[in-house]
């Protein structure tokens, strides 16, 4: 299904979009909507990428305490034999 839309593009977006749709011989249409679901899969992706260094931070500190925790017990049981 598609759906009509109306955009508001710097001209020089629009000359380059149109010299390349030219060259190429692709449609507008498909050229923009190529353009676009390329541009949404790296958003997405930019997006994901935040999100994980965020959520990174945010359990780095309680890594790290459970890793000198095994540390410790590990410790413990090289010391008893």
């Amino acid at each position: 299904m598609t759906k009509a839309v109306t955009l508001r593009l710097k001209k020089h977006l629009l000359d380059d979009a149109e010299a390349i749709t030219r060259e190429a011989r692709v449609p507008r249409g498909k050229y923009f909507n190529d353009a676009l679901a390329f541009y949404n899969t790296y958003t997405r992706r930019r997006l994901l990428k935040e999100q994980l260094h965020k959520e990174s931070r945010l359990v780095r500190q309680s890594s790290l305490e459970v890793l000198e925790e095994f540390e410790q017990l590990e410790d413990e049981l090289l010391n008893e034999h």
